[in-house]
C-alpha cells in the first residue's frame, strides 16, 4: 500500500511542476508576440522611411 501512495504523490508532483512550467511559458507568449511586432515595424521603417532626414550640412534659417 505504501508503494501506491508514493506513486500517486510522485505523479501529482510531476503534474504540478509540468503545469507550472507550461504556465510560465504561456505567460511569456504575449510579450514575444509584441516584441516581434515592434521589430517588424522597426524593420519596415528602416527599409522605407516616410520622412527624409534633413542633411547635416544645411544651415538653419536666419531669424528676422
Amino acid at each position: 500500500m505504501d508503494g501506491i501512495t508514493i506513486v500517486i504523490l510522485s505523479i501529482a508532483g510531476v503534474a504540478s511542476v509540468l503545469l507550472f512550467a507550461i504556465k510560465g511559458f504561456l505567460d511569456q507568449v504575449p510579450d514575444v508576440i509584441d516584441s516581434a511586432g515592434r521589430a517588424r515595424d522597426s524593420w519596415q521603417r528602416f527599409k522605407k522611411p516616410d520622412v527624409p532626414l534633413p542633411a547635416d550640412d544645411e544651415e538653419p534659417p536666419l531669424a528676422a
